[in-house]
């Protein structure tokens, strides 16, 4: 198979200017012009040579070479429909390669894994939009697609949320969501000047490594995210007052004082003191 070539920035302009191809703002193109950041993702990834690899945004196929060379196949999904030709042009000596024109929030990835894994746990790469990062990562998770891991490249701030305990400020719900489905570890941060055009922030890779079983024990999972959510939405009011005013929950106040009292928790708690544990037996504490 041919090595893979892109990953030089005069490489990538030259394929950008064979096509006149304009960024689109709308899509969040940041386009990988490092080699050792490539190498290092497809590392991070632990993709061997039976796996089935999903990318997501392969751009011009810089990224999908790379995972081509490391993988049995990859499937690579793109929104914007001038990157096509030019998939087709820089991915044609990859035979273990198909291309997808289609929105990933759209794409039936359990089906995917059917036909080409045999319904196994396949790997996520990607090099993610990050206007959207959030609603993919999250839809993932949420739609139990069978997932090894996810690893990708994000704006550092949301990296850095999604790996973080109670007592920061960027603690929050999308810090438990990622922590109940999967163990979370930031590979590396990248600078801007490793992208074409440069990111107006930090970027950083992170690995989701899918959780085999969830480290909680819940009732009610849908229950659980609400409450999260619930008790996020309006973070300077105490736990109580928060899920109190939510319109998507049907519990009563004395309800729910009477289960944080039940959990052991004081009266005047706030949300983004609890662990992902304790949200787990209030959860379980209201299901009752």
């Amino acid at each position: 198979m041919i090595e893979p070539y892109l990953g030089e920035p005069k490489r990538t302009i030259e394929v950008l200017q064979k096509y006149d191809f304009v960024f689109q703002k709308k899509f969040g193109q940041n386009f990988l012009i490092d080699t050792h950041v490539l190498d290092k993702i497809v590392k991070a990834s632990q993709v061997a040579k039976d796996d089935f690899v999903l990318e997501i945004g392969p751009g011009i196929g810089t990224m999908t070479q790379y995972l081509a060379a490391a993988a049995r196949e990859v499937v690579a999904v793109e929104i914007d429909k001038a990157l096509i030709p030019i998939l087709q042009d820089t991915l044609q000596d990859f035979e273990n390669v198909s291309v997808i024109h289609d929105d990933i929030l759209k794409v039936d990835i359990q089906k995917l894994a059917e036909e080409r894994n045999g319904g196994r746990p396949i790997k996520v790469v990607a090099n993610l939009p990050y206007y959207i990062t959030t609603p993919i990562i999250m839809g993932l998770f949420e739609n139990h697609v069978p997932i090894d891991s996810i690893t990708v490249m994000v704006q550092k701030e949301v990296a850095d949320r999604m790996q973080v305990g109670p007592g920061s400020k960027d603690y929050g719900a999308l810090s438990l969501a990622v922590q109940y489905y999967a163990e979370p570890y930031i590979v590396a941060n990248v600078p801007a000047n490793c992208f074409m055009p440069r990111p107006k922030v930090g970027s950083a890779v992170i690995r989701l490594t899918r959780h085999k079983i969830p480290p909680i024990v819940v009732k009610d999972e849908n229950l659980l995210f609400r409450l999260i959510r619930a008790s996020f939405n309006q973070r300077r009011k105490t736990l109580a007052n928060g899920l109190n005013n939510d319109p998507g929950l049907s519990f009563t106040k004395e309800e729910i004082q009477q289960a944080i009292a039940n959990c052991g928790y004081p009266a005047g708690i706030r949300g983004e003191a609890l662990t992902l544990e304790e949200f787990g037996r209030l959860s379980n504490e209201l299901s009752k």
